[in-house]
C-alpha cells in the first residue's frame, strides 16, 4: 500500500502525451495496492472468527470499500483537485488536508514496520504465546548471535533495503517491482498447493465454522479482527493516481469492483488454506508456522520457498512504500523547501531517520497483529471509511442524495464503534 507522493504533485509528468490506461491495467494496480502484509494475518482471522463470520466480514468490508471509493471519486470529479488530501481540503479546509496526510503517513509507516517484522520472522523466527518458531537461518545453521532478529534485520536493512531506498526516482524501482509481483504470485501458488496436498493426504485440521467463546475469548475479542481486515482493504490513497489515468470515470468503478472481487477470493483462499494447515496453532504471521517439519524433502523445500518468496517480495515492495512515505513526511514538515530529490542532505537524512524508526519499532513490537490493530483502528479506518463518509455528509457541492447520506452515516458510525471497541478490548487485555 503506497500513497500518492503529495497533495499537489502532478499525476504523470507530461501526461497529456500519454495514452489513457486500460481497465485491466487499473485492475492490476488496484489489486497490487490492496494486497500487502494483510494477507499474512488472514488465517489468524479465521482462527478468531471461524470460517463463516470471517467470509462475511471479508465480503462486507469489501462492499463498503467499494462504496467509499465511489464517494471519494465522485466528490473529486466535482471539485478542482486530483488527490485525497485535496478532496479533504475542499471539504474541511487546511485541517482536512493535514488529517489526510497524517493518516497516510501513519498507515504507510505502519506497513513498513510490518514488512520488517515479516522479514525478521522469516530469517530469525519468533516466540509468541510460549511457542518458539525458528527462522530459516536458525534451521540451517543453528541459533547464533549473528542470526538473531536484531542483527539479521540490520544486515538486510544495510545491504538490501538501504541501496534501494536511496534511489531518487520511483521509475528506477520498476524492475524490483516486477520481481516483487512475481514473488507474490509464487507465494499464493505454493500455499495453495500445500493446502491441496494436505487435504488429499488427510493432514488438515477441522476448521471451526463459528467462533468459540470461552474464558479466553469474549464476544468483544471478536471485534479485534475487524481492524486487520480494514487495513487489508485500505487502498484509498491510490485511487486518484490510478483513476485519473483512465479515459472514463466509470472505468475506475469497474476496475475497483473487479479488483475487490479478485482480492476477496485471494484473501479467503489464503486464509482458509493457512487455517486448514495449522488450525488453532495458526500465528498472526502465517509465515512463522512454516518452520514445521513437512515430513518429506519436497515438503520442507516448499516450506522454505513459501517463506523466502514472500520475504523477498516485501523487501522489494519496501522501497516503494518508503518513497511515498518520505515524500509525504517531507511535504508535511518542509512545505516551502525545494524538491526533496534536489537536496541531497535532506534526502539522505530523512531516509536514514525513517529507516531507523522502522527498525526500532519492528524490534520493539515483534508481532504484526499489534500493528494491524493500531492502524486498522485509527489511520486506516479513517482513510477507508470515516473520511469518505464525512465528505459525503459535509456535501460541499450539494451532490449527495438522501441515500448517500444514510449510507455514509452508517459507514462512519459503524467504523467508529468497531474501532472504539477494538481499541478498548486491546487496552483491557494489555492491563489484565
Amino acid at each position: 500500500m503506497s500513497p500518492e507522493p503529495g497533495a499537489h504533485a502532478p499525476l504523470l509528468p507530461g501526461s497529456k502525451d500519454v495514452p489513457p490506461a486500460t481497465v485491466s491495467g487499473a485492475v492490476f494496480n488496484v489489486a497490487t495496492s490492496i494486497i500487502g502484509a494483510g494477507i499474512m494475518s488472514l488465517p489468524a482471522i479465521l482462527k478468531v472468527l471461524g470460517v463463516i463470520p470471517a467470509l462475511v466480514l471479508i465480503l462486507v468490508i469489501a462492499f463498503l470499500a467499494e462504496l467509499s471509493v465511489e464517494f471519494l471519486m465522485r466528490f473529486t470529479r466535482a471539485g478542482q483537485t486530483t488527490t485525497y488530501a485535496g478532496v479533504m481540503r475542499e471539504a474541511f479546509g487546511p485541517l482536512g488536508a493535514v488529517a489526510a496526510q497524517v493518516a497516510v503517513v501513519i498507515t504507510n509507516l505502519g506497513c513498513l514496520i510490518m514488512y520488517l517484522i515479516i522479514i525478521a520472522d522469516v530469517f530469525s523466527g519468533n516466540q509468541r504465546e510460549g511457542e518458539v518458531h525458528l527462522g530459516i537461518l536458525q534451521q540451517w545453521f543453528g541459533v547464533h548471535w549473528w542470526n538473531s532478529r536484531e542483527f539479521a534485520l540490520f544486515v538486510v536493512l544495510f545491504l538490501i533495503l538501504l541501496p534501494l531506498v536511496l534511489y531518487r526516482r520511483v521509475e528506477s524501482l520498476k524492475f524490483s517491482s516486477a520481481v516483487s509481483t512475481l514473488l507474490a504470485v509464487a507465494f499464493v501458488t505454493i500455499c495453495t498447493v500445500l493446502a491441496i496436498v494436505a487435504i488429499v493426504e488427510g493432514r488438515t485440521q477441522s476448521p471451526r465454522l463459528v467462533p468459540r467463546l470461552d474464558q479466553h475469548t469474549s464476544f468483544f475479542d471478536l471485534f479485534t479482527a475487524v481492524p486487520v481486515i480494514v487495513t487489508a482493504y485500505t487502498f484509498h490513497f491510490n485511487v486518484h493516481p490510478i483513476g485519473f489515468e483512465l479515459a472514463k470515470p466509470s472505468e475506475m468503478a469497474t476496475a475497483v469492483r473487479i479488483a475487490l472481487l479478485l482480492c476477496g477470493v485471494i484473501y479467503f483462499s489464503i486464509g482458509l488454506s493457512g487455517y486448514l494447515l495449522f488450525g488453532d496453532s495458526t500465528q498472526s504471521d502465517i509465515l512463522v508456522n512454516f518452520d514445521q517439519n513437512a515430513g518429506s524433502a519436497l515438503g520442507s523445500l516448499l516450506n522454505v520457498l513459501v517463506r523466502l518468496s514472500y520475504a523477498f517480495h516485501v523487501m522489494l515492495t519496501f522501497p516503494l512504500l518508503n518513497f511515498s512515505l518520505r515524500t509525504n513526511v517531507d511535504e508535511f514538515f518542509f512545505p516551502k523547501k525545494p524538491l526533496l530529490a534536489t537536496d541531497s542532505k535532506r534526502f539522505v537524512s530523512l531516509t536514514l531517520v525513517l529507516l531507523v524508526l522502522s527498525y526500532i519499532a519492528a524490534i520493539v513490537v515483534p508481532d504484526i497483529w499489534y500493528i494491524f490493530q493500531f492502524m486498522g483502528s485509527t489511520s486506516a479506518v479513517c482513510l477507508a471509511f470515516i473520511f469518505p463518509g464525512a465528505i459525503v455528509l459535509r456535501d460541499s457541492y450539494g451532490i449527495s442524495t438522501r441515500r448517500d447520506k444514510i449510507i455514509a452515516l452508517f459507514m462512519v458510525i459503524l467504523a467508529a464503534i468497531t474501532s472504539v471497541i477494538a481499541i478498548s478490548t486491546n487496552i483491557y487485555k494489555a492491563f489484565q
